[in-house]
């Protein structure tokens, strides 16, 4: 159903927008089409950030511990 919606309303909107003539119709269409964009790219950027930030840091302490016991348990197997 909203799809549909969506699609009527858009129809709309492009005949209005060619009622108009081609400058303020072309700067009309112009304008939406960069919103939408630059929202999209918002959108995205928000989305990084909540991805990045539950992302765990590596503890470089930790890890270098973990290879120093495994290096040590293959020289005492050896």
């Amino acid at each position: 159903m909203y799809l549909l919606l969506s699609i009527i309303l858009s129809i709309i909107l492009g005949y209005a927008l060619l009622m108009m003539g081609p400058l303020v119709g072309g700067l009309l269409a112009f304008g939406i089409v960069a919103g939408i964009l630059f929202r999209g790219l918002y959108f995205l950027n928000e989305i990084h950030k909540r991805i990045t930030k539950d992302e765990p840091k590596p503890d470089t302490v930790k890890e270098t511990y973990e290879t120093y016991i495994r290096e040590r348990e293959n020289k005492s197997q050896a």
